[in-house]
Order: structure tokens, then C-alpha cells, then sequence
């Protein structure tokens, strides 16, 4: 009767467990969550292009207060003429250059293909017509400050680092699942 007893309490549900599992589970899910966080930074930047969006990092302070230099934008591609006066689009400076620019339309004139425009900042209207074969499309969104993150990811640093927390998220699932194994 005696041996029964304490055979009983042996065999009792996680009296016995070893740490192992519960750090195995942990460093599982740190790996996870590492491999998670960077392949939605990375869809943030491919998905969007897919439903005629770009996003672009602003470096200049010609569209401030709206839209401070460091901002992320994000650019919906469109028909240049449905282009209302006001907007604000991005466009490039030359079809030679690849300068993008982004800054209010004052006049969409369709009958020439052109648009006037001007950065809120600037005291003068641009000084020379924007094609519509220049035009990008239209700012529908921009985010201060999260230029900087758009910067990092697409650096040959930050694709490096992405690609590091990756592995190191990979490292870590191996670990805890070995460490899990190692209890069972």
C-alpha cells in the first residue's frame, strides 16, 4: 500500500518536469516571433505593389508641415487626368533622372498633358510643367517619421539584418525544439 502511494505522487501531472520544456517553448516562440515580425516588415514593402501601390521615403522639406522630411508615403498609381487640383502627387523630376518628387498639383491641365505644381513649403509654383509621362501617382496616405524604417530594410545593412534575425529566429526554433524533445 505504501509503494502505491508514493507511486501515485511520482506520476502526478508536472510535479516531476524538468525546466527544459518550458525554456524549449520559450526560445520557440522568441524564434517565431523574430521570423514573424521581419516577413510582415517585408510584406509591408512587396504587397502593396501588387495592388498599385509604392511607398516612398520623403528627403526633403518642400511639403512640410503635411508631410515632413522622413515620412513614409505611400503612392497609388492612377490615370493621370483624374488628377484633381490640390492633390498631392509624386512624380519624377526627369524621365533621365530617377529624382522622385513629391508636391501639390495647382493645375491639372489635360489638354497639354501637364500638371503645375508647387511644395506647400516653397514660396513659387515649379518652374516647369510636369509631364503626365513623369507622374507616379497620388500620395493616399503618408506616415511621419517611418521613412527611416523603409530606408533600413531596403539597405544592402538592413537586408543583412533582416536576413541575420532571421537565421538567429530559425536558430532559436531548433534549440527550443530540441530542448523539448530532450524532456519528452
Amino acid at each position: 500500500m505504501r509503494k502505491e502511494r508514493s507511486k501515485g505522487m511520482k506520476s502526478g501531472k508536472g510535479k516531476n518536469r524538468k525546466p527544459g520544456g518550458r525554456a524549449g517553448r520559450l526560445l520557440g516562440a522568441v524564434g517565431t516571433t523574430m521570423i514573424v515580425i521581419v516577413v510582415l516588415l517585408c510584406c509591408l514593402l512587396v504587397v502593396p505593389k501588387f495592388f498599385g501601390y509604392q511607398m516612398y521615403h520623403v528627403l526633403s522639406g518642400s511639403m512640410e508641415p503635411e508631410i515632413p522630411v522622413g515620412s513614409l508615403i505611400c503612392v497609388q498609381e492612377g490615370e493621370p487626368e483624374a488628377v484633381q487640383d490640390e492633390e498631392v502627387i509624386a512624380f519624377y523630376g526627369s524621365l533621365e533622372d530617377s529624382e522622385i518628387i513629391t508636391h501639390r498639383v495647382v493645375k491639372n491641365n489635360i489638354v497639354s498633358g501637364t500638371f503645375r505644381t508647387k511644395g506647400d513649403a516653397n514660396e513659387q509654383e515649379d518652374p516647369l510643367p510636369v509631364p503626365y509621362g513623369n507622374y507616379i501617382g497620388t500620395v493616399v496616405f503618408n506616415a511621419p517619421h517611418l521613412g527611416m524604417i523603409l530606408v533600413c530594410l531596403t539597405s544592402f545593412y538592413g537586408k543583412l539584418a533582416a536576413a541575420a534575425v532571421i537565421v538567429l529566429g530559425v536558430v532559436l526554433n531548433l534549440i527550443g525544439t530540441f530542448m523539448e524533445r530532450k524532456e519528452k
